[in-house]
């Protein structure tokens, strides 16, 4: 989207609202430290979108390649949201964990990315990070495992909050996201 304020414009005798539909997959994730990865997702959206269909959260399996750096996933996502604006457009938040021998879960890295405003299909990739967390908390981390984490997951893909944090960059996750929207026009809906 540009810079222009865009508004939805609704007839009065038209019941049409702007719908958006989300499909794809969370292909995997490279650049991480270790193998055995997971990823938890969800979408976030304004109060103006209404679910019609699908799942706005959910986790992958573990994958742990044998010879290969990135873990694959191929996990779907397909939602179908309705709006009666375009504040809040859909935002995707990730949490990319690593699970040990012992079965034991670590966070490797937060992430979150704007499903793009273009229909189409898209290619993304979403670069992780993780807190920093004091130099105490990093020396336990190496002996111990687990880490700092976020208490709410709204500093993942909101506020100014985020930029506070000491963070330290991790791996990405790759996506592929097809966007199709019905009843949109450039700055608004229009009826037919």
């Amino acid at each position: 989207m540009n810079s222009h304020t865009h508004e939805l414009h609704y007839s009065p005798t038209c019941a049409v609202m702007a719908e958006v539909h989300i499909i794809g997959q969370i292909i995997g994730a490279s650049g991480f430290p270790q193998h055995s990865l997971f990823c938890k997702w969800g979408v976030h959206t304004g109060g103006a979108w209404k679910l019609l269909s699908g799942v706005v959260e959910g986790q992958t399996q573990v994958d742990h390649p044998q010879n290969d750096d990135m873990a694959f996933w191929s996990h779907p996502i397909d939602m179908h949201f309705a709006t009666k604006g375009l504040q809040g457009w859909p935002k995707l938040h990730l949490q990319v964990w690593h699970q040990d021998t012992f079965g034991r879960n670590e966070l490797y890295g937060y992430s979150f990315l704007h499903i793009p405003s273009t229909p189409g299909t898209h290619s993304l990739l979403s670069p992780t990070w993780r807190p920093l967390g004091t130099w105490q908390e990093q020396i336990c981390q190496m002996f111990v495992g687990g880490g700092p984490q976020l208490k709410s997951s709204s500093l993942i893909y909101g506020g100014s909050d985020r930029y506070r944090l000491q963070t330290v960059a991790m791996g990405q996750v790759h996506l592929q996201l097809t966007v199709i929207l019905r009843n949109f026009e450039r700055y608004g809906v229009e009826c037919s």
